[in-house]
């Protein structure tokens, strides 16, 4: 077995070897996680960040994979609600078996349950190994992938010093968790790597293209944020949908080639003369209509690659090590006796504006 998945039982997974290979914590970000999922070879998807839970606004990004959200999770909480025991066989499920690794567990719950998704060879791979696994060993089997690990590990942010050893969070800690919605074969789905199953929200027909689904799922995340707002209003949603910009060419040649179809006719139209004036009258009314077209879409087109343009510097800027600069420049400041009164003055600025 190659990059994502070596056999789950070529070696003994223990405790001490789960440990060591830790996951580092990711910021929930729309160009980190389009990134993530390009480094985990998947075509033709993107993440988007929801700010409204409104239908128009959910329409607007059809079609819609899955939801990812993201909210803080509360150690004890008696959730109250069946989880699906026996389970579709073929919908992907795993456990969350390791600290940190929710935000790409949610995003791997979506890809490996959305048949419409090239999910490429390695995640194709995966999911063939590990179908029929049960939650716990498809959670070892992502643990336990290199590959997954290494595109995640790649968003962690340089720290001047390794601590000696992993920090566990404490009561008084702010911890976050990563869940996933979407529909699968007929049923609306919450996927929660922390509970012993899927959850299942109800009936759902259509395809996850459908706006049905999204109908369904817009209130039980509504009463999820409702039932924490009085404490609580850190949460995000995020969507992966299909890639905008391979959306928008496909309408653009589709215009183009209305557009030449037009011309075409209007040639036709004026060779036969006066009597075919109506006629020319409506072939230009669509032309018009369609040159409109072209130029909306161009302008979608470019705004969607300044897009990822802007993600990638975001991203670059988060994975550069800026450290031995700031190391270096407190060095120079230092030899030419500047850092000291830098220092004071600081100092100075605090006591006079104390916060």
């Amino acid at each position: 077995m190659s990059g994502f998945v070596e056999l789950l039982f070529c070696r003994c997974v223990t405790l001490f070897e789960i440990e060591a290979m830790s996951w580092c914590t990711i910021e929930s970000d729309p160009g980190v996680f389009t990134e993530l999922i390009q480094q985990m070879q998947v075509k033709s998807v993107q993440v988007e960040e929801l700010y409204s839970l409104d239908l128009e606004t959910l329409d607007s990004l059809r079609p819609v994979y899955g939801l990812i959200f993201l909210f803080k999770w509360r150690p004890g909480e008696n959730d109250g609600r069946l989880v699906d025991t026996n389970p579709n066989e073929n919908l992907f499920f795993a456990s969350q078996v390791i600290n940190n690794a929710c935000a790409t567990q949610a995003i791997l719950s979506i890809l490996l349950n959305s048949p419409d998704i090239d999910i490429g060879p390695e995640l194709s791979t995966l999911k063939k190994f590990t179908k029929g696994f049960p939650p716990d060993l498809r959670g070892l089997a992502i643990n336990n992938s290199d590959a997954i690990r290494m595109a995640h590990n790649s968003f962690a942010r340089p720290e001047p010093f390794l601590p000696e050893e992993q920090k566990s969070a404490t009561k008084d800690d702010d911890v976050f968790h990563f869940i996933s919605y979407l529909p699968f074969e007929g049923v609306l789905y919450e996927l929660d790597g922390l509970k012993e199953g899927p959850i299942r929200l109800g009936e759902c027909p259509g395809r996850p293209g459908d706006i049905d689904w999204l109908r369904l799922v817009q209130p039980v995340i509504q009463e999820r944020i409702e039932r924490y707002s009085n404490s609580e209003i850190r949460f995000n949603l995020m969507a992966i949908i299909k890639n905008r910009k391979e959306m928008c060419t496909a309408e653009l040649k589709e215009c183009q080639r209305r557009r030449e179809k037009i011309l075409q006719q209007l040639t036709a139209a004026q060779s036969e003369g006066l009597p075919a004036n109506i006629k020319i009258e409506e072939l230009n009314s669509a032309l018009s209509e369609v040159n409109a077209g072209i130029e909306a879409t161009t302008e979608k087109i470019v705004m969607e690659e300044e897009k990822f343009k802007r993600w990638r510097t975001e991203n670059i800027r988060r994975k550069h090590n800026y450290i031995p600069f700031l190391f270096n420049f407190l060095k120079i400041l230092a030899e030419k006796k500047q850092l000291k009164p830098l220092i004071e003055k600081a100092k100075q600025k605090k006591v006079g504006n104390p916060s």
